[in-house]
């Protein structure tokens, strides 16, 4: 697989040349040179089948790997066993649509550590996790990765470490490594080239150089307080919060990677995630 690049969700620009439609994303992708579409299920899974299999089939047409963002509410660790039950029919029901998609990632949220010690709230993700891992091999989705998130706000289970931890839970898993939100939860802790190759080295003796490959990506620029973490997404045009992308850009080359950069900027998701293929590209040529 080589190195993809796009945005999650649609860009403003995308409605601003006048198209409506999720359907139309591949085309508009591939127009302005970007090969990768997170469709976001943030608020639920609401796509109808058939409109799915129009969007892979574009995708398939346009050369452009989808993945899936799972819905928001998901909480891998609530303290409520019926939420975290619940969560499991959430993440099913994003591999049902996935498979009609033709998408093989989805990712995922881990929920609060804010009710419990976080060792707790890890515990609790880690069998929800194991038990929606079952669930769907039982089913027949094997060729569809589980991809948990790294999070922004200090309050939430998602640490680097609790990332990694999760995905010790089945090879199957990708992490998703979210820069902006590592940067926010350590209040600008990712400044050079060394904080980028500490992540990067700790994936890889965590979860083998294979899982680091092709690791799964968010990248923005995000607000964040030095009391609770994240605080909204900004565009690449903010010059006061990181991180910059082109130390990372840097290690992707030299460590020979080809993850999946999804672009999480606010309406600016497209433009940006163009900056930083080209930052990529700059560097093979």
């Amino acid at each position: 697989m080589n190195i993809k690049f796009g945005p999650g969700g649609n860009p403003l620009a995308f409605s601003e040349a006048g198209f409506k439609s999720s359907v139309s994303m591949p085309e508009y992708l591939k127009s302005i040179g970007l090969n990768a579409y997170e469709y976001q299920c943030n608020k639920g899974v609401k796509i109808s089948e058939k409109t799915a299999k129009e969007l892979c089939d574009k995708a398939v047409l346009n050369d452009i790997y989808l993945s899936v963002h799972s819905q928001y509410y998901i909480s891998l660790s609530s303290v409520e066993s019926e939420k975290r039950d619940k969560s499991i029919e959430y993440i099913m029901d994003c591999m049902r649509i996935s498979e009609i998609l033709g998408a093989k990632r989805i990712v995922v949220h881990s929920g609060s550590a804010s009710k419990m010690s976080r060792e707790e709230a890890l515990h609790l993700a880690k069998d929800t996790l194991k038990r929606t891992i079952l669930r769907a091999k039982d089913e027949g989705y094997n060729d569809i990765h589980i991809c948990p998130e790294t999070m922004g706000k200090i309050n939430q289970l998602g640490t680097l470490d609790e990332v990694i931890e999760l995905c010790l839970v089945d090879d199957s898993f990708i992490p998703t490594i979210d820069f902006g939100h590592l940067n926010s939860r350590t209040f600008g802790g990712i400044k050079t080239i060394k904080d980028y190759e500490e992540i990067l080295d700790k994936i890889e003796n965590k979860l083998g150089y294979d899982r680091l490959k092709v690791f799964h990506s968010h990248f923005s620029k995000i607000e964040y307080s030095n009391k609770g973490g994240e605080v909204k997404h900004l565009t690449f045009e903010d010059d006061v919060y990181g991180p910059q992308f082109e130390p990372l850009a840097e290690l992707i080359y030299k460590k020979n990677l080809t993850p999946v950069i999804i672009c999480e900027s606010a309406g600016t998701q497209g433009i940006d995630a163009i900056y930083m293929k080209n930052c990529y590209e700059r560097l093979v040529k």
